[in-house]
């Protein structure tokens, strides 16, 4: 989770390999009509946001207890809460944060997206981190994606600890 341009989808990747589970791109999830409201610099509503959340619900509930990761922003707890109801199993939240000149620098750098980088602002005006009773964690940004990933596994994989990911 975290605001557009944290990396979401390039360590979602390598933490779903690195983890052996199925990676999906939240992205993907959103109907046509919000993700032209986003490339259009329209922020989208919280009416926009449940069907959108409510699918990627789904495929996590269709995770079962075989795990997975998906690259979300669930920048609100709400949005966190209902993904949490949809997943019987438990949901782990893995909170991507950084300095805002870092972010803004590698969304002006990525090409390809529909993410305007003048929508960087609305994410950080919505964001709410996680609560101290939430099941997750922050890992900072700052780095390779390969060297955020490592500090992800190491939050979920404590040493001699009990992998966070089970259930």
């Amino acid at each position: 989770m975290g605001v557009s341009g944290t990396g979401k989808s390039t360590v979602g990747r390598l933490l779903a390999e690195a983890l052996g589970v199925p990676y999906a791109e939240g992205d993907a999830f959103h109907p046509a009509a919000n993700v032209a409201r986003m490339s259009a610099g329209i922020p989208l509503e919280d009416a926009d946001r449940w069907p959108w959340l409510d699918a990627v619900g789904a495929w996590i509930r269709g995770r079962g207890t075989g795990g997975g990761v998906v690259a979300a922003s669930c920048l609100r707890r709400a949005y966190r809460d209902r993904l949490r109801a949809a997943a019987p199993a438990g949901v782990v939240f893995v909170h991507l944060t950084g300095r805002r000149p870092l972010i803004a620098a590698r969304m002006a750098a990525r090409t390809g997206h529909f993410m305007p980088a003048s929508m960087l602002d609305s994410q950080f005006a919505v964001l709410e981190p996680l609560h101290p009773d939430e099941p997750g964690f922050a890992v900072d940004v700052a780095g390779t994606p390969e060297e955020i990933t490592a500090r992800a596994l190491s939050a979920l994989r404590p040493p001699g600890g009990r992998d966070t990911t089970a259930p």
